[in-house]
């Protein structure tokens, strides 16, 4: 019985990593696209319809405590996937009309996906191990998808690289860890957390792990090449769905296992979240590649999310929870639009100049790009205004008004570079005809579906929002990892 309940606690994960193996067979002795592609359709919805509904239902541990379940970690689940199965569905169109529709795809995808889902409902060292390195080696070879351009092998090669350096700080940090409390279970090392130099340095080695991932400064140096070089849907699904289950992952971390008592974590914090808003903001100023722009974006972003762990209160850590879904919807959206004029034939659609007079060529999609790109600057009554929102009150009302300050004030200088584009596509006469390529349905409704929710979040943002305070509300480690 029990283990019909572990099976059961991480269901959505099971049914993602056997979809990815199922895949991988299919592709192996049929070349079947449609079926793999339907197959990966099918189980992601399936994945997220559980994960929707373990967000209202217990919580605790399972699997002998290497995971959570419910909650926090539902939610995180939820974003994932949601993140996972939108940029799937952007996917199928992109990927064929730059040839590279192959099943191999979408079993990574899947099998990427089950470790963000394990990563996200981790409660174990190891488990955080196993669900990031399942991940990290799928979006390495995604990453490279395009092998025969130079940027896709760049990418590909430095991502690898990269991620392999920071690969040895987490696992030195958690080697520390162990050394320091003799367990690797996160509840139990933060009953010996301690104010030792081992398990200090051990909690700083692990941290600087996971600002690689995030692509916080100076840990950032990744993020442009590797976004620019990989196939734009896939790049939506590392901005948006492996950004999150690391997140989730990291508000474990520093809410409990590593206690303010045994250093200052929060002051770390706040130094990194202002290096990062600054520094993505003002490189971002000055990129005229469009996917270099939202990588820059994106670093951005993630000093606004630290910005709610920096705050170290249940009112910053669901504002960072709220701000994950809302990034996601508003990213994936602008990287599928930018994917559907990448597909037109004549003009470089990643060059910004090359906007020019498209908001009146495709009125619909220059009016989607529009909504999401003022959605990232923050404008209201949009989800990106929100969630700034939240985190930066969070802040405020953690006494850091020094900070909150910081946050605003990038996030108006990010208005300059997301309203540019806007510029262009209203504003410039354009360079000469291109003939368009029609979008398909299913692309064309999944966007849709993205530019409601980013009104409709912002809009009606109240109701999620107590839902993810709820998980916070009492005692943490009561409301987090006891049924």
């Amino acid at each position: 019985m029990n283990y019909l309940n572990d099976l059961n606690a991480f269901l959505p994960g099971v049914i993602a990593g056997a979809a990815g193996l199922i895949a991988l067979l299919i592709d192996s002795y049929k070349d079947d696209h449609d079926g793999i592609y339907g197959l990966t359709i099918i189980s992601l919805v399936a994945s997220l319809s559980l994960s929707i509904i373990d967000m209202f239902g217990p919580v605790g541990e399972a699997w002998s405590g290497m995971i959570t379940y419910g909650g926090v970690s539902a939610f995180g689940n939820t974003v994932v996937l949601f993140g996972a199965l939108f940029c799937v569905l952007i996917s199928r169109e992109y990927l064929k009309a730059i040839e590279h529709d192959d099943g191999e795809v979408y079993a990574l995808v899947l099998i990427a996906t089950s470790g963000m889902l394990a990563l996200a409902s981790a409660n174990n060292l190891i488990m955080i191990f196993v669900g990031l390195e399942t991940m990290s080696i799928c979006l390495y070879v995604l990453a490279g998808l395009i092998k025969e351009r130079k940027t896709g092998a760049e990418a590909a090669l430095k991502y690898f690289l990269l991620g392999a350096f920071s690969t040895g700080f987490l696992l030195y940090g958690m080697a520390l860890l162990y050394g320091a409390t003799g367990t690797l279970s996160i509840p139990e090392i933060a009953q010996a957390a301690n104010t030792d130099v081992l398990f200090v340095v051990g909690a700083g080695l692990l941290l600087i792990g996971f600002f690689f991932k995030i692509s916080a400064v100076p840990f950032h140096m990744w993020t442009p090449d590797v976004y620019q070089g990989t196939p734009t849907t896939i790049t939506a699904y590392m901005a948006t769905a492996s950004k999150s289950a690391s997140f989730v992952a990291l508000i474990l971390i520093v809410s409990k296992m590593i206690p303010a008592e045994t250093a200052d974590w929060s002051n770390v914090l706040q130094v990194i979240a202002i290096f990062t808003m600054i520094v993505g903001n003002v490189i971002a100023l000055v990129q005229d590649n469009m996917k270099r722009m939202l990588a820059y974006s994106s670093i951005a972003h993630a000093g606004y999310l630290l910005v709610g762990l920096a705050a170290a209160t249940p009112e910053g850590y669901s504002a960072v929870l709220f701000y994950l879904l809302a990034y996601s919807i508003m990213n994936i959206g602008a990287f599928g639009i930018v994917a559907y004029y990448e597909r037109q034939q004549g003009l470089d659609f990643t060059d910004i100049n090359n906007y020019a007079g498209l908001g009146f060529k495709r009125p619909i999609m220059g009016v989607m790009l529009s909504l999401f790109l003022f959605s990232l600057a923050g404008i209201p009554p949009l989800v990106g205004f929100f969630g700034k929102y939240l985190v930066f009150a969070a802040a405020i009302n953690a006494g850091m008004i020094g900070l909150a300050v910081v946050g605003v004030l990038a996030s108006a200088a990010s208005v300059y570079y997301y309203l540019r584009p806007m510029v262009y596509m209203y504003f410039r006469e354009p360079h000469k005809d291109v003939s368009f390529v029609q979008a398909g349905t299913v692309y064309k409704a999944t966007l849709i579906v993205l530019a409601i929710m980013t009104i409709y979040f912002g809009v009606a943002f109240g109701g999620l929002h107590d839902l993810l305070s709820s998980y916070y509300s009492g005692d943490w480690v009561a409301s987090s990892f006891m049924p």
